[in-house]
């Protein structure tokens, strides 16, 4: 059983990477980020800092693409507070990334 819900979760993640580009553009994000942490040689709690808020963000995106997907299966026409429910999703992963892009300055300011 623990094997199938691991193949469940790795095809959801390969249907996030085909057909979410919002997905794609921050996992290459994050990508560039490892790449620039191993140049500068990045200490353990950089790392720990990289990692987590990184993981947090493409979590939120994962969730916003969720949601947005049953949104649009409960109700294919337009409403108002479908609207607002995908609005607000949307908006967590903005917050998020903002967040993100923080921490990123925090940790590679000093190694510049």
């Amino acid at each position: 059983m623990l094997i199938k819900s691991f193949k469940y979760a790795i095809k959801g993640i390969k249907l996030a990477i085909r057909e979410e580009r919002n997905f794609r553009i921050m996992l290459m994000t994050f990508f560039v980020v490892v790449w620039l942490g191993l140049y500068f040689k990045l200490e353990k709690v950089d790392w720990m800092m990289i990692f987590i808020t990184s993981g947090i963000v493409l979590v939120a995106e994962l969730i916003n693409t969720t949601i947005e997907n049953m949104m649009d299966m409960i109700s294919p026409e337009y409403d108002i507070m479908i609207e607002r429910i995908k609005d607000l999703s949307a908006g967590a992963v903005l917050v998020t990334a903002i967040f993100s892009v923080i921490v990123g300055f925090i940790v590679f300011v000093p190694y510049l």
